[in-house]
């Protein structure tokens, strides 16, 4: 007696699955935050001495916010779109 061969059945992935969960604007917030990152590490190095205003106070606030809020900020960030409430019947739209 034969044994019956089961193939595994291959799953479509819908249109869903296959987008990207990120969009323009989550980018652009995150090129936001890699430019603010880079100001901070710019402001770091301007000084050229360790004692000063840039690298002691401005540049850790600019690193600190491009990596903690910004960047995070871009990856969470879903944009909602409301949609008009579509009129019951036997009311009159306005």
């Amino acid at each position: 007696m034969a044994k019956t061969i089961r193939r595994k059945e291959t799953r479509r992935k819908s249109a869903r699955e296959e987008a990207l969960p990120l969009k323009r604007e989550n980018f652009r917030i995150i090129g936001v935050g890699i430019l603010v990152i880079l100001a901070g590490y710019a402001a770091m190095l301007a000084g050229g001495t360790v004692e000063g205003f840039l690298p002691l106070v401005v540049a850790p606030l600019l690193l600190v916010i491009g990596y903690c809020v910004i960047i995070p900020l871009g990856i969470l960030y879903k944009k909602t779109y409301i949609r008009p409430e579509e009129p019951k019947p036997g009311q009159q739209p306005g």
